[in-house]
C-alpha cells in the first residue's frame, strides 16, 4: 500500500461515501455500455460495502443507453426510403425512459454476481422543494444502507420539467454532478467522489502540454488560473459542472475528490489516502501545500543549470567529477548506513533475493564507483568535438559538432549505484538530469544525491540533478516533451513498457535481458564451462546474465555437457528445459523461452546447428547480448554477422556487456533500440549534433551569390 498523503488523512475516518459516475465513464465512444469499467466500479463498491462503509451511487448514462437502443429500434422499423430522409434527433426524455430500465438491469446483474443488492431511486429537482420528501428520502436511504443495499440514484430525466441549459433559478440541482453534491450534504456523507474520464482537474485542457494536474483545489489560487476545454462528449457539463458541484459540497463541509473512472482501482486508492485525483476541502486554503508546479520547475531548472555547465571549460567540468568521486569516498560510511537501512526494510518486507542483491552496495562498491568517475573525468571532453568540417564555398565553413541532448529523465528500480553512474555521465556530457529511483532504495538514493549535488559548484547550480521522490510526479514529467529530451527507464519489463506507452518523449532502453549462450559442437568444453558458469552465476540479477543455454545436438550425452550441467546445479542453478532438452536431460519443462529469470535459474535447449541457434535467438531473445562458444571460425563469423542483437560475443561471457567493462567509464543503461544508441550507453549516447556555419557576409540570392565547392576539410 502506498503511503497516505497528509492532505488525504481524513479519508481514514470515512464511514459514508457518495460516488457519482458520469456518462463518459458508463459508456464507450460508440455509445454502448462500457462493461469493463462498470464491472470494476461494482467490484470496488462491493469491497467498500464489505468493509462496512455506507455506499451511495449516483449514476448517469440512462440517456446515452436509451439513445443507442432507440436508434437501433428506429433503424429496424424504417424502410429504405425512410433512411434516405434527414434523421430527426431523438427526444432526450424518451431516451431516458428507455435507458433507465436497461441501465438499472445491468447494475442489478453485475451486483448480483457479487452478492450485492442495489435499489433504484429516481428523483427530480422539484422533489427536493418538499421538506417531507427530503425527510422520507433520508429515512429510506438509511434503511437501505442498514440492510447493506446500495442505493442507486439518477435524475428522472424522462419526466423532469427543466429545459436546457439545465440550470434554473431554483438552484437545487441541474445535473447528476450537482445531484450528487446535494445528496452528499442531505445524507450527511463523509466524502463525495466524482468519477471522470480524466485523472482529475488540470490547469488547462488535459491534452495540452502545459497542463498539469491540480492535486488540491484552492479556490483563491486556482479559480482564475484554470482554462476548461470542451465539455464531456456525452454528458451535460463536463469538468466545469464537476468543479462547480465540488466547490459547493466542499464549502458546505463535505470533502470531494474528482478522479478517473477509467482506472480499475481509483476509488480504493482514494480511500487508502493516496494522492490521486483532485481534492476539494473546506480547509484547503489554510493548509501549507507544496507548490504543484514541481515537475516542470525541476525540468526547467535542470535545463538552465545544464546550459551553465556547458559554458564552463573542459577542465572545470572535469574538476566537478573529481570532486564528486572524492565526496563519495569521504561519505562512504554514511552512505553505507543508509543503504543498510534500505536493505533491512526490504528483507523485512519479504522482497525477492534478486531485488535485495541489486539494492545492496557491497563492500568496495563506493570505491569502485569513485574510480569509474575518475576514469570518466580523464577521458577526452565529448562536448564541442568537431565531427566534420566542410567548405561550402570560398570563406563559408560548415562544422558538425557534438553537443548535449539537454535534459534526461532516468527512472530506475532497486540499484542505488545506478544513480551515481547516471549522474556522472550526465555531468560529463553536459546534460541536466532528473532521477526517479525505486522506493525500496529511497534512503540510499537520497544520501547519494545529497553527496553528489553537494560537490556541484554554485555557478552551475544544485538543481542540475533533481531527485524525484514521489511516483505521483512521474505522469506529469512524462508529459513534458517540450522540456525533457530523453527518458531512460532501467528496470523491469513492466516499468519500461508502461513508460513507453505513457509519453511522447523518446525512450531509450530495453524491456528484457534474455541473453543466450550457444555452445557449438566444436567448442572447447573447458572454456565453455567457464563462460557458462560466469554468465549465469557471477551476477544472476544483472540484465546481461545468461538466461538460456543453447547446446548443439552432437554434445548430448558427452562428458563436457554433463560437467557443465553438474557445475550449474552445484552453483545452485535451477534448470528448465525446452521440448527437446526437458526429455533428453530429464529436467522440468520451461513455461516460456521468453523469460528473464534474474536469479539462479536458466533454460536449456538443444538445437541442430548454428543456424537453428540463430533462429531460436531471433524468435525468443530480446536483442540484448548473445554469445557463441566455438573453435570453428567460419561458424563464429556466421553467428556474429547474423545475430541481430545489441552485443554479440565469440568465446566471451555475456557479462562483459557493460559500460565500465567496455571502457565507457559508466553507463546509463543498455539499449536494445536501433535508433540513436545501442548496447551500453555511455557519454556518446547522451550527445547529439548541431551545425555551425561560419561565413563572411555570404547570401543565397537564388544560389547565384556563391560558387559551391563542398570540399572536405581536416577536422583540426
Amino acid at each position: 500500500m502506498a503511503a497516505v498523503d497528509p492532505t488525504r488523512a481524513f479519508v481514514q475516518g470515512v464511514k459514508r461515501i457518495v460516488i457519482k459516475v458520469g456518462t463518459a465513464v458508463v459508456t464507450r465512444i460508440d455509445g454502448r455500455l462500457a462493461l469493463g469499467r462498470l464491472g470494476s466500479l461494482c467490484e470496488q463498491v462491493k469491497e467498500l460495502n464489505s468493509r462496512g462503509l455506507d455506499v451511495i451511487l449516483v449514476t448517469s448514462g440512462a440517456v446515452g443507453v436509451g439513445r443507442q437502443r432507440l436508434r437501433y429500434r428506429r433503424l429496424v422499423n424504417s424502410s429504405f426510403a425512410d433512411l434516405q430522409k434527414p434523421q430527426i434527433e431523438l427526444d432526450g426524455k424518451a431516451c431516458a425512459s428507455v435507458g433507465q430500465s436497461g441501465l438499472m438491469a445491468l447494475y442489478d446483474a453485475l451486483f448480483g454476481q457479487l452478492d450485492v443488492t442495489p435499489s433504484q431511486l429516481l428523483v427530480t429537482d422539484s422533489d427536493f422543494k418538499d421538506p417531507d420528501f427530503r425527510k422520507q428520502l433520508t429515512e429510506t436511504v438509511n434503511t437501505l444502507l442498514g440492510l447493506k443495499v446500495i442505493p442507486v440514484f439518477n435524475e428522472n430525466d424522462a419526466i423532469s420539467t427543466r429545459q436546457a441549459p439545465y440550470e434554473d433559478s431554483s438552484g437545487i440541482f441541474w445535473d447528476n454532478d450537482s445531484l450528487a453534491a446535494l445528496l452528499a450534504l442531505e445524507l450527511k456523507a463523509d466524502l463525495l467522489v466524482l468519477l471522470s474520464d480524466v485523472e482529475g482537474l488540470y490547469s488547462g485542457p488535459p491534452g495540452e502540454p502545459y497542463s498539469k494536474i491540480i492535486h488540491t483545489y484552492i479556490k483563491e489560487r486556482h479559480q482564475g488560473e484554470i482554462t476548461f476545454g470542451d465539455k464531456s462528449r456525452v454528458g451535460r457539463g463536463g469538468m466545469t459542472a464537476k468543479v462547480k458541484s465540488a466547490v459547493y459540497a466542499a464549502s458546505a463541509g463535505t470533502p470531494v475528490i474528482i478522479t478517473s473512472g477509467f482506472a480499475a482501482d481509483s476509488i480504493i486508492k482514494v480511500l487508502q489516502g493516496e494522492r490521486v485525483g483532485t481534492l476539494f476541502h473546506r480547509d484547503a486554503a489554510s493548509w501549507a501545500l507544496p507548490k504543484e508546479a514541481g515537475a516542470r520547475e525541476m525540468a526547467v531548472a535542470a535545463r538552465e543549470c545544464s546550459r551553465r555547465l556547458q559554458s564552463m571549460s573542459s577542465e572545470d567540468r572535469r574538476t566537478i567529477l573529481l570532486e564528486i568521486a572524492n565526496a563519495l569516498e569521504a561519505n562512504e560510511k554514511l552512505i553505507k548506513i543508509e543503504n543498510e537501512a534500505d536493505v533491512a526494510v526490504a528483507q523485512e518486507a519479504g522482497y525477492e533475493t534478486s531485488l535485495i542483491s541489486r539494492l545492496t552496495l557491497k563492500p568496495g562498491k563506493i570505491s569502485s564507483l569513485a574510480n569509474s568517475i575518475r576514469t570518466l573525468a580523464n577521458m577526452e571532453d565529448p562536448i564541442g568535438q568537431i565531427l566534420m568540417r566542410t567548405e561550402l564555398a570560398d570563406g563559408l565553413i560548415l562544422e558538425k559538432t557534438s553537443c548535449p541532448l539537454g535534459v534526461l529523465l532516468i527512472v530506475f528500480e532497486s540499484r542505488p549505484d545506478a544513480l551515481v553512474q547516471i549522474a556522472s555521465l550526465a555531468i560529463r556530457s553536459g546534460n541536466g538530469l532528473l532521477l526517479k529511483g525505486g522506493k525500496e532504495a529511497a534512503r540510499s538514493n537520497a544520501i547519494l544525491h545529497k553527496v553528489i549535488v553537494g560537490a556541484i559548484p554554485d555557478n552551475v547550480g544544485k538543481k542540475l540533478i533533481g531527485l524525484v521522490t514521489s511516483r505521483d510526479d512521474i505522469p506529469d514529467l512524462l508529459k513534458l516533451d517540450d522540456v525533457i529530451d530523453l527518458v531512460i527507464p532501467r528496470g523491469s519489463n513492466k516499468l519500461v513498457s508502461q513508460i513507453k506507452e505513457s509519453t511522447k518523449i523518446p525512450v531509450l532502453g530495453h524491456a528484457d535481458g534474455i541473453c543466450h549462450v550457444y555452445v557449438d559442437k566444436s567448442a572447447n568444453m573447458d572454456m565453455a564451462k567457464r563462460i557458462v558458469l560466469d554468465a549465469k552465476i557471477d551476477y544472476p540479477a544483472a540484465c546481461n546474465a545468461m538466461e538460456t543455454l543453447l547446446v548443439h545436438k552432437d554434445l548430448m550425452k558427452t562428458k563436457g555437457l554433463d560437467d557443465i550441467i553438474m557445475e550449474l546445479r552445484g552453483g545452485g542453478v535451477a534448470l528448465y528445459g525446452g521440448p527437446r532438452a526437458s526429455v533428453e536431460l530429464e529436467i522440468p519443462l520451461t513455461h516460456s523461452f521468453h523469460h528473464e529469470y534474474s536469479s539462479l535459474a536458466c533454460t536449456i535447449e538443444i538445437v541442430d546447428d548454428v543456424l537453428a541457434a540463430i533462429n531460436h535467438i531471433h524468435c525468443h531473445g530480446s536483442a540484448h547480448t548473445d554469445c557463441i562458444i566455438t573453435e570453428d571460425l567460419e561458424v563464429a563469423e556466421t553467428f556474429l554477422n547474423q545475430v541481430d542483437s545489441a552485443a554479440v560475443f565469440h568465446n566471451a561471457s555475456t557479462r562483459f556487456c557493460d559500460g565500465a567493462r567496455f571502457g565507457l567509464g559508466a553507463e546509463v543503461g543498455i539499449s536494445t533500440s536501433r535508433i540513436h544508441a545501442r548496447g551500453p550507453v555511455g557519454v556518446e549516447g547522451l550527445l547529439t549534433t548541431r551545425w555551425i556555419l561560419k561565413g563572411s557576409g555570404q547570401v543565397v540570392d537564388g544560389d547565384t551569390g556563391v560558387e559551391y565547392t563542398h570540399r572536405n576539410l581536416p577536422l583540426k
